[in-house]
């Protein structure tokens, strides 16, 4: 494993969906890409998903597979932009939620940013965690049993929270660093 390609034996997964943060699915496909990962993107149908960027909407992303064929077992982690609309419409969407849980059950990293947490709280996965999330959810992060925390990255196990779009560099950070200190995958 290069130095400067740290994931090149790793996959990762993003799901998401229309209205997701349009930074924080670019931001990590990008680095993690760099980072020598091989990353898809899921979501709820095929063709491309639409960011919200700033107060508009931003720009269009391709979707590599949908959310119901996604298997965790091919990936080595999952990583969940956040955005207000997009895991609010995932968190009612039952294969986003088992397909969350799989992830968590298999002790793989699962990342959530911004509002993304929510989709934590659904799959039952913040009761007795540190967890940080943007600080509209923060109250129903808490009432969820988490012990919220403002903080740029929070690792907790194999769970990974930030905050906002400020904090990509340390969400990012904290993605590479959960994936480079475990063992590489048995080819």
């Amino acid at each position: 494993m290069a130095a400067d390609k740290p994931l090149s034996s790793r996959r990762i997964l993003i799901m998401a969906t229309d209205g997701f943060e349009q930074s924080e699915l670019e931001v990590p496909l990008e680095r993690l890409k760099d980072a020598g990962a091989d990353v898809d993107v899921a979501s709820l149908g095929t063709g491309e998903i639409t960011g919200w960027d700033g107060d508009d909407w931003g720009d269009d992303v391709e979707v590599d597979l949908v959310i119901a064929d996604a298997k965790a077992s091919d990936y080595d982690a999952l990583v969940l932009p956040g955005g207000q609309i997009n895991p609010d419409l995932l968190r009612v969407e039952e294969s986003a939620i088992a397909l969350i849980k799989d992830f968590a059950g298999a002790g793989k990293p699962v990342a959530a940013i911004c509002h993304a947490p929510w989709l934590l709280v659904e799959a039952g996965l913040v009761k007795g965690r540190r967890i940080t999330s943007y600080k509209s959810i923060r109250t129903d992060v808490a009432n969820a049993g988490a012990t919220v925390v403002d903080e740029p990255a929070v690792v907790d196990r194999n769970i990974i929270t930030s905050r906002c779009p400020d904090d990509l560099p340390s969400f990012c950070d904290a993605i590479i660093d959960a994936l480079t200190n475990v063992q590489a995958p048995v080819e």
